[in-house]
């Protein structure tokens, strides 16, 4: 009789710790299955363009696309976006941004070298 009380006591506490370790178990699975909305948002999409710059400064670019669209765009630079070469007004650059709101904000600027005269060769 006593070892049936013995079996019994040692099944009813690995009964309660198997429970308990069991518990951290489906709360992780309730913090896995929150809803979205509470997640962080996902990266803006990445976009780019290519254009003439019309004008620059510390904070802000505008370029002139060119093409069937040749309209102008404006794009906030930052301490994080990353500038590649010399974009001077007059120069090609390519822009590669992301919208936030109706801004769009550059997050790499890259000046593409002038292309060489074309020379004519001498009869």
């Amino acid at each position: 009789m006593r070892r049936l009380l013995t079996t019994f006591v040692l099944l009813a506490a690995l009964a309660v710790s198997g429970a308990a370790q069991a518990a951290p178990q489906t709360s992780t699975k309730k913090d896995a299955a929150k809803p979205a909305s509470t997640a962080k948002p996902a990266t803006a999409a990445s976009h780019s363009v290519k254009g003439v710059v019309k004008s620059i400064d510390a904070s802000s670019l505008v370029i002139s696309r060119s093409g069937k669209a040749g309209s102008d765009m404006t794009f906030t630079l930052n301490a994080d976006t990353k500038k590649d070469g010399a974009p001077a007004v007059g120069s090609s650059v390519s822009v590669r941004y992301r919208t936030e709101g109706s801004t769009n904000v550059a997050t790499a600027v890259t000046a593409q070298a002038a292309k060489p005269a074309k020379t004519q060769a001498k009869k």
